[in-house]
Protein backbone atom coordinates (compact mmCIF):
# COMPACT_ATOMS: atom_id res chain seq x y z
CA UNK A 1 0.00 0.00 0.00
CA UNK A 2 1.35 3.47 -0.94
CA UNK A 3 2.22 5.91 1.78
CA UNK A 4 0.61 9.30 2.02
CA UNK A 5 3.78 10.94 0.68
CA UNK A 6 3.87 8.58 -2.31
CA UNK A 7 0.24 9.38 -3.11
CA UNK A 8 0.87 13.13 -2.87
CA UNK A 9 3.95 12.83 -5.10
CA UNK A 10 1.90 10.94 -7.70
CA UNK A 11 -0.81 13.62 -7.66
CA UNK A 12 1.80 16.37 -7.93
CA UNK A 13 3.49 14.58 -10.85
CA UNK A 14 0.13 14.26 -12.63
CA UNK A 15 -0.63 17.97 -12.14
CA UNK A 16 2.81 18.96 -13.44
CA UNK A 17 2.24 16.81 -16.52
CA UNK A 18 -1.02 18.60 -17.35
CA UNK A 19 -1.14 21.40 -19.90
CA UNK A 20 -2.17 24.91 -18.89
CA UNK A 21 -5.53 24.33 -20.58
CA UNK A 22 -6.10 21.13 -18.59
CA UNK A 23 -5.08 22.87 -15.37
CA UNK A 24 -7.54 25.69 -16.05
CA UNK A 25 -10.30 23.08 -16.11
CA UNK A 26 -9.23 21.88 -12.66
CA UNK A 27 -8.93 25.36 -11.22
CA UNK A 28 -12.01 26.72 -12.97
CA UNK A 29 -14.60 25.15 -10.74
CA UNK A 30 -17.77 23.24 -11.45
CA UNK A 31 -21.36 23.93 -12.37
CA UNK A 32 -22.14 23.40 -8.70
CA UNK A 33 -20.33 26.70 -8.04
CA UNK A 34 -22.75 28.43 -10.39
CA UNK A 35 -25.79 26.80 -8.82
CA UNK A 36 -24.40 27.77 -5.40
CA UNK A 37 -24.10 31.35 -6.66
CA UNK A 38 -27.84 31.30 -7.39
CA UNK A 39 -28.65 29.91 -3.95
CA UNK A 40 -26.40 32.42 -2.21
CA UNK A 41 -27.74 35.43 -4.12
CA UNK A 42 -31.35 34.29 -3.75
CA UNK A 43 -30.95 34.07 0.02
CA UNK A 44 -28.88 37.25 0.21
CA UNK A 45 -31.21 39.65 -1.57
CA UNK A 46 -33.65 37.70 -3.76
CA UNK A 47 -31.93 38.96 -6.92
CA UNK A 48 -32.24 35.63 -8.76
CA UNK A 49 -33.97 32.28 -8.58
CA UNK A 50 -32.44 29.16 -7.00
CA UNK A 51 -31.10 26.85 -9.71
CA UNK A 52 -29.79 23.31 -9.77
CA UNK A 53 -27.02 22.02 -12.02
CA UNK A 54 -29.40 20.73 -14.72
CA UNK A 55 -31.08 24.11 -15.16
CA UNK A 56 -27.77 25.99 -14.99
CA UNK A 57 -26.43 23.87 -17.87
CA UNK A 58 -29.60 23.65 -19.95
CA UNK A 59 -31.57 26.87 -19.60
CA UNK A 60 -30.11 29.82 -21.46
CA UNK A 61 -31.62 32.39 -19.10
CA UNK A 62 -30.01 31.10 -15.87
CA UNK A 63 -26.43 32.28 -16.30
CA UNK A 64 -27.33 35.85 -17.38
CA UNK A 65 -29.75 36.08 -14.46
CA UNK A 66 -27.05 35.01 -11.99
CA UNK A 67 -24.52 37.40 -13.54
CA UNK A 68 -27.06 40.25 -13.26
CA UNK A 69 -27.68 39.30 -9.63
CA UNK A 70 -23.96 39.59 -8.92
CA UNK A 71 -24.01 43.03 -10.58
CA UNK A 72 -26.59 44.24 -8.04
CA UNK A 73 -23.87 44.01 -5.40
CA UNK A 74 -21.05 45.43 -7.53
CA UNK A 75 -19.48 42.19 -8.74
CA UNK A 76 -18.80 41.55 -12.42
CA UNK A 77 -19.23 37.80 -12.83
CA UNK A 78 -18.27 35.83 -15.90
CA UNK A 79 -19.93 32.46 -15.52
CA UNK A 80 -18.86 30.16 -18.33
CA UNK A 81 -20.78 26.96 -17.73
CA UNK A 82 -19.75 24.08 -19.95
CA UNK A 83 -22.06 21.06 -19.72
CA UNK A 84 -20.11 17.93 -18.88
CA UNK A 85 -16.93 19.83 -18.08
CA UNK A 86 -17.89 22.23 -15.33
CA UNK A 87 -17.46 25.97 -15.42
CA UNK A 88 -14.75 28.55 -15.50
CA UNK A 89 -16.25 31.21 -13.28
CA UNK A 90 -14.49 34.53 -12.80
CA UNK A 91 -15.42 37.29 -10.36
CA UNK A 92 -14.23 40.90 -10.54
CA UNK A 93 -14.42 43.79 -8.11
CA UNK A 94 -13.32 47.16 -9.48
CA UNK A 95 -11.64 45.37 -12.40
CA UNK A 96 -9.54 43.11 -10.16
CA UNK A 97 -10.17 39.36 -10.26
CA UNK A 98 -11.21 37.95 -6.88
CA UNK A 99 -12.24 34.53 -5.60
CA UNK A 100 -15.83 33.37 -5.25
CA UNK A 101 -15.48 33.59 -1.47
CA UNK A 102 -14.23 37.17 -1.71
CA UNK A 103 -17.18 37.99 -3.97
CA UNK A 104 -19.58 36.53 -1.41
CA UNK A 105 -17.96 38.48 1.41
CA UNK A 106 -18.20 41.70 -0.59
CA UNK A 107 -21.86 41.03 -1.38
CA UNK A 108 -22.66 40.47 2.29
CA UNK A 109 -20.81 43.67 3.24
CA UNK A 110 -22.73 45.66 0.61
CA UNK A 111 -26.13 44.37 1.71
CA UNK A 112 -25.37 44.17 5.42
CA UNK A 113 -26.82 40.65 5.36
CA UNK A 114 -24.17 38.28 6.71
CA UNK A 115 -24.80 34.55 6.31
CA UNK A 116 -23.04 31.26 6.79
CA UNK A 117 -23.27 28.50 4.18
CA UNK A 118 -26.01 26.73 6.15
CA UNK A 119 -28.14 29.88 5.79
CA UNK A 120 -28.19 29.74 1.98
CA UNK A 121 -27.24 26.20 0.95
CA UNK A 122 -30.46 24.32 1.65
Amino acid sequence: MATREEKLKKINDELEAMSDEELSMVAGGTKSETENDSRFLNSLNGSCDRYGAFRVCNEDSCVPEIENAWATVGIKAKLKVKPGIGSENEYYLDGKEITQEEARQHAMNVTGHHMTEKDWNW
